[in-house]
């Protein structure tokens, strides 16, 4: 990719119905933002990941058709490519989008030299790429069953070991190369936020047929940002896409002091204005926190070992207010689990006694405790799967499990798991009993699996950890080898459905890394998602219960983020759907 010498002077064309305006390019090459992330990605085709790493650096490069407004609460969807918000029609089944004209993607060989305009086939295009089967798409679980004509190709590309990608599917159609009419089997008005993820980005066939296999260090998309340089587990560059069409920055605000200030300072901006992103892997706490409070960063989460540091309360300390680092705390619309893997042999199955061995690990686990540790208080319990914030989700519902270290012993003796001379116990066979949790390389990491040592040694079972790193152990998960392991999930659009997805038995390795398959569970989420958002309710209280019945999973809580900000970035607010805002904030010189 040639995106070393990037002159970001360059005049932006916008084309709407024939018209040519001239805009001049506003990001600047010396405006460089310093970020880091404690994890690794596992590359950038979102269509085979849902790493959220992968996710943040995709979003500044690939475009769906819709996006959210960057301050609107509760989030507003607001046209991306398009000219309008799409035509709905039949009750939800039809949409309907006009492409914008004069959209191109960044430079890249694929292209030959040539500039590559956005059509609505690119987007027919990257929904095929997540039906076709070979890909095993995470993502798949939030079309299947939805598109007309969808089903039917992804059976025949099963039958044929083959996915068709020049066969028509009924329900994806391109009317013109700018208009593009999608049809769902049912009503959906669900379905224009599913639009707006990014693995519904546009996609041209050209760069997933010149790079193969190593698409995903490839990405090429019409976003603000273009990947400059990537050095897997260490390092990624972004620079500002020179074709990128740009915008102005006019966002209304809320009415909190915290918004009139954005727009005090953003206001009629010419977007974006940063001309690199660069991002450093810190997975180590301590020097993540470090590299913030010398400027290597201009903003990060506040790491839980710094929270005494950093926070009088819910306050910043004095000394940090003084060097004008601003706080901006925000509970994600998410919840963070441990998973069993119902696969395994040792924790997996329905049978009694594997249920009572889930269950007593579950009550074993003292979450208040967690909480204090893990997280330096800055978490609250989760009771069900779907998160504040996330329609579906009721502030009066209390799970059926907690912390009872004395009925999981007792539920451990009654289903044979007896204790040996050394006081851990054995399965019911008479063979050792030893959980095996995968985990990876951090401070947090291991305060956990001190944490889960402590609670598994309370009721006499042995643990092991398996300590890699996030990249790792999620392909391990996503082919069902492992046993247990710790997840997050914050939500990619605000209905219940995206979290209730991650049990659905069809789903299995893919969204759903429990591997779990009961049929009491997906008759209720088959029986929700056929409503209205509103009528889904009750079907998600009882998924709840059902969960907690077979506990595939082990509920923790919901983290509250406390961002801290250096005074030179200007801009920055949190956004519930959109991990990556590079594309809305300004870097300005200020006195610290």
């Amino acid at each position: 990719m040639k995106t070393d010498k990037l002159k970001i002077t360059a005049i932006a064309l916008f084309i709407s119905t024939g018209v040519f305006t001239e805009l001049q390019a506003s990001a600047q090459t010396n405006k460089v933002l310093n970020i880091a992330f404690e994890a690794p990605d596992d590359g950038f085709d979102m269509v085979k990941t849902y790493n959220y790493y992968s996710g943040n650096i995709a979003e500044a490069i690939f475009e769906p058709l819709l996006k959210y407004d960057y301050l609107a609460r509760p989030v507003v969807l607001v046209p991306n490519t398009v000219e309008a918000m799409p035509k709905i029609e039949q009750e939800g089944k039809v949409y309907t989008f006009k492409i914008k004209r004069g959209i191109y993607y960044s430079n890249d060989a694929a292209f030959k030299g040539k500039k590559r305009e956005l059509v609505a086939q690119d987007y027919i295009f990257a929904i095929q790429r997540i039906l076709d089967p070979a890909n095993r798409s995470p993502t798949y679980s939030f079309i299947d069953g939805k598109i007309i004509g969808g089903d039917e190709s992804v059976a025949q590309a099963k039958k044929t070991g083959k996915f068709d990608y020049n066969a028509p599917i009924a329900g994806l159609k391109a009317l013109d190369p700018y208009t593009l009419q999608i049809t769902l089997t049912r009503p959906d008005y669900n379905f224009q936020y599913i639009l707006a993820y990014v693995t519904f980005g546009a996609i041209a066939k050209e760069v997933v047929d010149f790079y193969g296999t190593k698409l995903a260090q490839h990405p090429v998309g019409t976003g603000p940002y273009q990947l400059s340089k990537y050095v897997p587990r260490s390092k990624i560059e972004l620079t500002a896409n020179p074709n990128y069409r740009g915008f102005v920055w006019n966002f209304k605000s809320t009415g909190t002091a915290w918004d009139n200030q954005l727009v005090k300072e953003m206001n009629g901006k010419q977007m974006p204005q940063i001309g690199k992103v660069s991002v450093s892997i810190i997975e180590e706490e301590q020097s993540r926190w470090l590299a913030f409070k010398t400027g290597q960063l201009n903003f990060d989460k506040l790491t839980s070992n710094a929270v005494t540091q950093a926070l009088d309360g819910n306050r910043l300390k004095p000394d940090l207010l003084k060097q004008g680092i601003k706080l901006y705390p925000n509970k994600d619309a998410e919840i963070t689990y441990t998973m069993f893997n119902m696969q395994d042999p040792t924790v997996g199955g329905f049978s009694l006694d594997k249920i009572a061995l889930r269950r007593a690990i579950s009550m074993s686990y003292n979450q208040a405790e967690s909480i204090k540790q893990l997280y330096q208080g800055q978490a609250v319990k989760a009771e069900m799967l779907l998160p504040e914030g996330v329609s579906g989700f009721d502030p009066k519902y209390r799970s059926s499990i907690g912390y009872n270290p004395l009925l999981a012993n007792k539920l451990l003796d009654r289903f044979g798991y007896k204790k040996g001379a050394d006081g851990y116990r054995n399965l019911p066979n008479g063979k050792p009993l030893t959980l095996k949790i995968n985990t990876e390389n951090s401070s947090k990491s291991v305060i956990q699996s001190e944490l889960w040592k402590k609670n598994l040694d309370a009721i006499g079972v042995r643990v092991e950890f398996k300590v890699s790193n996030f990249a790792d152990n999620l392909k391990e998960a996503m082919q069902c080898k492992y046993m247990m392991w710790g997840g997050a999930w914050i939500a990619d659009y605000p209905e219940g459905e995206n979290f209730a997805q991650l049990l659905y038995g069809p789903n299995s390795g893919q969204g759903n890394l429990s591997c779990y398959q009961s049929k009491a569970y997906d008759n209720l989420y088959k029986q929700a998602i056929v409503l209205q958002p509103k009528d889904r309710e009750v079907f998600y209280e009882k998924m709840n219960r059902q969960i907690e019945a077979d506990n595939p999973w082990i509920l923790h809580s919901t983290r509250i983020r406390n961002w801290l900000i250096h005074p030179e970035i200007q801009g920055y607010k949190t956004h519930p759907m959109m991990n990556t805002a590079w594309q809305y904030l300004d870097i300005q010189p200020s006195k610290k």
